[in-house]
């Protein structure tokens, strides 16, 4: 794959579409679920989306269901529940695998730039977020546990 912005995705409306909207922007790839002990996060995602994305940053939200079968619903129902409940006005995409066969072509790509903190390429949960430059380069990849709001100053610093 030449190029980050090259992979293709597909919207949660089911529009298939490249990441080349998102370049010149910093973007956050977190993937989500709707019944993890995590799903909280979607709040401290959309506090940050609302307060840093008029400086730049996108916050992608991929649903995945491979951690304990937690984002069994439709694309429909997920992004009902986000708006519902967390007022998620980020970019929602279809659900997709971080992991094994099936791996999408973004999260192989992100999983070969950067390891997790246990040195291995795999996702380890729901919510591990990469942290993405405006030239497409992975800058950082952070735990499922790690907060939100923590990320604030090193977002801002390549902003």
């Amino acid at each position: 794959m030449a190029d980050f912005f090259d992979i293709d995705v597909q919207t949660i409306d089911g529009q298939k579409t490249t990441l080349a909207a998102y370049r010149g922007k910093v973007l956050l790839i977190v993937n989500v679920a709707s019944a993890c002990g995590l799903t909280q996060q979607y709040a401290g995602l959309q506090k940050l989306y609302t307060e840093l994305g008029p400086k730049g940053l996108v916050i992608l939200g991929f649903p995945c269901n491979q951690f304990g079968a937690q984002e069994p619903g439709t694309e429909e129902e997920i992004k009902t529940f986000c708006a519902t409940r967390f007022d998620v006005t980020f970019p929602l995409f279809a659900k997709l695998e971080v992991n094994g066969p099936n791996t999408h072509p973004l999260y192989s790509y992100l999983k070969k730039k950067q390891s997790g903190t246990d040195g291995k390429a795999e996702i380890e949960w729901n919510f591990a977020k990469f942290l993405v430059d405006r030239e497409g380069r992975v800058v950082d990849r952070m735990s499922p546990r790690v907060e939100p709001e923590t990320l604030r100053s090193a977002i801002q610093s390549i902003l």
